[in-house]
C-alpha cells in the first residue's frame, strides 16, 4: 500500500466516511486485484455525499482537477486517481458517445454497478475495509474465466461493448459467455469512430498473451466483417498442406500472432510489429490458385499490399504504421527464403538495407515459420536455429558494415565535385558502393569515377 495514488484514495475515503458517505475501488482495479495483476490505474467512486462536499473535501486534500464535470469525474494534481460519482446513463443515439449522463450520488451501489459492461467489471471494493461487493456473480465469473454481461438491456446500448468483450477475452484468457455472444451478434459496430477500434485492438494486440482470441471471439460473434473484414476474407482459404498442414490462411495468420505476440517486446515498434503479422497474408485472399493439384498464393506479399493500406487507413492516420507495416509485408518472406536459397551476401545486405527495421523483419519471418504445426516441433526448432544463425550473421555483417567510415556529401564536395542534381545520384552510388563492404576510399574512388562517366 506504498503507492501515492493508493494512500490518496485511503485519505479520500477516511474523509468521505467522516461526512457520511462511503468510497469505493471500482472497475478493472478491483478486478486486477483479485486476479493478482498489477493495474496501476486506480479509480475509486464516492457515494453518499453531495458533489459539492466532496469537491470540497479534495479542495482540502490538494489541487483538485475535473476531467470529466458532466460525468461527475475528478482528480487531484500529482495524482494518477480518478475519483468519479455514480452515475445514469440513458442512450441517445446508437454510437459510443451517445449517451444523456447524470450524476446521482445516492443511487445506491446495485444500481451503480449495473451500469456496468461485465461481471468482472461491476465488482466494487470499500476503500476503508476491503469488503467486497458483488451483485451480479463477478467473483464466479473470474473463477470460471468468463465474460458475461450485467445486464441485456443496457448492454446492447453501446456497441463498443462487443470489442471489449473480445479485448478482455484476449488479455485475460477468458472465453465470452454463449448469451453475451448471442447479444453481441445483434450489435451494429458500424457507428463506431475508428479510434474506439483502434484503442480496443491495440490492447488485444500489446497485451494479451494470444491476441488470435479477440479476432476468433469475433468471427464467433458474425462480428468480424465490418471493421476486419481483410482478416474475415482468410478464412476458408486453402494453403498447401505440404507447408501448412494447419489448414487455411485464418489458422495459419492466428497461428503466426500469437507466436508474434511472444516476440513484440524485443521489437523497436511494437504494435507496427503485430500489426505486420496479422496483415502479412492478407494478398492470399487475392492470389490462391491451385496450379497441376498443388496450391499456390505467387506474389502475395505484393499484391495484398492494397488491401493493407485499405485496412490500415480504416483504422488509423498514423503514416509512421502504414510505413513500417506496409514494408515488413512485403519483404515477410525474404529473410528465410534467402537462407533456404543459399543467397549470396549480397542479397542480404540489400533485403536488409531495404527493410525500415531489418531486426523486426528477422522476428516476423519467424513467427511466419512457425505459426504453423509440425509433424515434428522439436526437430523444426533445431533445424530453424541454423536458419536463425545464419540470418543474425548476415545482420551483424550488415551493421558492420553500416556502421564503418563511408563517404558523406561533404566527402564529394572535397573532392570537387559540384553541387547539384548529380549530386544525389551519386550518393545513392555511393551508398551501394558502401553496403557492398567497401573502404572509405573505395567508395569515394568509385563515386568520382560514376560521376565523370555521367
Amino acid at each position: 500500500m506504498g503507492d501515492k495514488n493508493l494512500e490518496m484514495a485511503r485519505k479520500v475515503a477516511a474523509k468521505v466516511a467522516e461526512a457520511g458517505g462511503r468510497t469505493f475501488f471500482v472497475g478493472g482495479f478491483v478486478r486486477d486485484r483479485l486476479l493478482g495483476r498489477e493495474n496501476k490505474d486506480v479509480d475509486i467512486e464516492v457515494h453518499g455525499i453531495s458533489v459539492e462536499r466532496l469537491e470540497g473535501i479534495l479542495d482540502e486534500l490538494g489541487e483538485r482537477l475535473t476531467m470529466g464535470e458532466s460525468f461527475g469525474i475528478m482528480g487531484l494534481r500529482h495524482y494518477e486517481l480518478d475519483i468519479a460519482m455514480p452515475r445514469s446513463e440513458v442512450a441517445t443515439g446508437r454510437g459510443h458517445r451517445d449517451f444523456a449522463v447524470f450524476v446521482d450520488p445516492f443511487i445506491g451501489t446495485q444500481k451503480a454497478a449495473r451500469r456496468r459492461d461485465f461481471t468482472i467489471n461491476a465488482l466494487m471494493q470499500d476503500v476503508l475495509t476491503d469488503e467486497v461487493l458483488d451483485f451480479f456473480g463477478g467473483r464466479e465469473d473470474l473463477a470460471a474465466r468468463l465474460i458475461r454481461h450485467v445486464d441485456p438491456q443496457t448492454f446492447v446500448e453501446d456497441p463498443l461493448r462487443v470489442l471489449r468483450a473480445a479485448q478482455f477475452a484476449a488479455r485475460f484468457g477468458f472465453c465470452v459467455a454463449p448469451q453475451t455472444r448471442e447479444l453481441s451478434s445483434r450489435m451494429d459496430l458500424g457507428q463506431l469512430s475508428r479510434e474506439r477500434i483502434m484503442g480496443e485492438l491495440e490492447k488485444a494486440l500489446l497485451k494479451a498473451e494470444h491476441p488470435s482470441t479477440f479476432f476468433e471471439e469475433l468471427r464467433q460473434m458474425g462480428q468480424l466483417g465490418v471493421w476486419f473484414g481483410e482478416v474475415e476474407a482468410l478464412l476458408g482459404i486453402a494453403q498447401d498442406p505440404q507447408h501448412h498442414p494447419e489448414g487455411s490462411v485464418w489458422h495459419h495468420t492466428m497461428m503466426v500472432l500469437d507466436q508474434a505476440a511472444t516476440m513484440r517486446d524485443q521489437t523497436s515498434y511494437p504494435l507496427g510489429f503485430m500489426l505486420s503479422a496479422l496483415c502479412h497474408d492478407f494478398g492470399k485472399a487475392i492470389t490462391t490458385e491451385e496450379i497441376d493439384g498443388r496450391i499456390h498464393a505467387y506474389g502475395h506479399e505484393v499484391e495484398g499490399l492494397p488491401l493493407v493500406r485499405e485496412f490500415l487507413a480504416r483504422l488509423t492516420s498514423e503514416k509512421r504504421l502504414e510505413r513500417y507495416v506496409i514494408n515488413m509485408v512485403q519483404l515477410h518472406m525474404r529473410p528465410n527464403h534467402l537462407v533456404a536459397d543459399g543467397a549470396k551476401v549480397k542479397s542480404y545486405m540489400k533485403t536488409f538495407d531495404a527493410a525500415v527495421c531489418p531486426e523486426d523483419l528477422v522476428l516476423l519471418a519467424k513467427a511466419d515459420h512457425f505459426g504453423r504445426t509440425f509433424a515434428n516441433a522439436q526437430q523444426d526448432a533445431e533445424a530453424y536455429a541454423a536458419v536463425e544463425a545464419k540470418l543474425h550473421a548476415m545482420l551483424d555483417e550488415y551493421h558492420r558494415r553500416m556502421d564503418a567510415p563511408h563517404v558523406t556529401g561533404q566527402d564529394l564536395l572535397d573532392a570537387g565535385l559540384a553541387p547539384g542534381p548529380q549530386m544525389g545520384e551519386v550518393l545513392a552510388y555511393v551508398h551501394k558502393v558502401r553496403l557492398a563492404g567497401r573502404s572509405k576510399d573505395e567508395q569515394l574512388r568509385q563515386a568520382l569515377g560514376y560521376a565523370r562517366s555521367r
